[in-house]
């Protein structure tokens, strides 16, 4: 069996790669596609510590790391950062070593259908070229753009499901019957009127007992959110619970052993709730426009709303807004008819 070596890292998924701190940045050198413990294994290890290994010096590999140390990589919010580095290290493993240049607009077709499965990555697949290939044309590794103009995946219609708003029968089930973890996240969920993605970055020192405060992931836009009594309940009661003032870097959603709680295990969680209480047609995307229905409900313009969501666009605002308006309007004119 073959020693660990010092640069030698495994990813989750079982790949191995060379990879080192280079100036403070962790900067990948290769992949090794031999078998663990194999000799070839070594010989791959060793080419590519010693610099052996024979990969274009304009390869995918070097421009991603340069990308990752350019101020426009800095500008990005955590959350898109967080996705492009999904299809970075990609792009790593399929072409780390291919020379930038030699990349077609067929080979970028050829990918997006190989990853027609999950159609949110496949299309993310020429954004992150297209962003690698503008700085491989300043750094003059190639003359065009390969990704421009290519047309994105559609999601099958199959697939094409609406979030659907939590009716009044649900929101009473989830808050008389939920377990003590989804019905925290479900209140944050309806009472920040936040994408669940920013559910989990939220730490106690956010929240000084009548306010949430955070800066969107992905319009890195700072709010500040009044707690609804109903949120502010569930925030306060789960701080009791733990038996200690929270330090305020600890983050609000924890797991089990109190390690911040990302959105996958934040799923999860929701997704055995939502099955133990019969609420499936109701995911936790939706808590936000039930936040925004109750905002229309409360008589708030779209503009307040805004305030309060975020919302850059006020298309999803006009559309559940308008929908909880008619309810309203509706059952007045039911009274009236009396």
């Amino acid at each position: 069996m073959v020693s660990r070596k010092k640069f030698l890292w495994q990813h989750p998924a079982g790949r191995w790669y060379v990879r080192k701190y280079l100036n403070r940045r962790m900067v990948y050198l290769g992949r090794i596609t031999a078998t663990e413990g194999s000799a070839e294994f070594d010989r791959q290890y060793w080419e590519i510590v010693s610099g052996k290994r024979a990969a274009a010096k304009t390869s995918w590999g070097a421009l991603i790391d340069d990308m990752l140390d350019t101020d426009k990589w800095a500008s990005l919010s955590p959350r898109y950062r967080k996705d492009f580095e999904l299809v970075f290290e990609y792009l790593r493993d399929k072409i780390g070593d291919a020379d930038v240049a030699r990349l077609s607009q067929a080979d970028i077709y050829d990918a997006m259908e190989k990853n027609r499965h999950r159609v949110r990555f496949a299309n993310y697949l020429p954004t992150a070229i297209s962003m690698l290939s503008k700085l491989a044309i300043r750094k003059r590794w190639r003359k065009d753009n390969p990704a421009i103009d290519i047309e994105p995946l559609k999601v099958p219609k199959a697939r094409q499901k609406p979030h659907l708003p939590w009716a009044d029968w649900a929101v009473e089930k989830m808050r008389e019957e939920g377990e003590p973890v989804p019905l925290l996240i479900f209140e944050i969920g309806v009472g920040s009127v936040q994408r669940p993605g920013d559910w989990v970055d939220f730490q106690w020192g956010d929240y000084d007992g009548e306010t949430l405060k955070l800066r969107q992931n992905k319009t890195d836009k700072p709010l500040h959110l009044p707690c609804t009594e109903v949120l502010k309940a569930a925030l306060d009661r789960t701080k009791a619970d733990l038996g200690f003032a929270p330090h305020p870097s600890r983050h609000i959603l924890t797991r089990a052993d109190g390690s911040a709680m990302d959105y996958h295990a934040m799923a999860r969680v929701m997704v055995r709730e939502r099955k133990r209480l019969g609420l499936m047609p109701y995911d936790q995307h939706a808590l936000r426009y039930r936040g925004v229905m109750e905002l229309a409900w409360a008589g708030c313009t779209d503009d307040e709303i805004a305030s309060y969501s975020g919302h850059t666009s006020k298309a999803m605002i006009i559309k559940y807004a308008g929908e909880a308006r008619q309810i309203v309007r509706a059952r007045q004119a039911a009274a009236k008819r009396k």
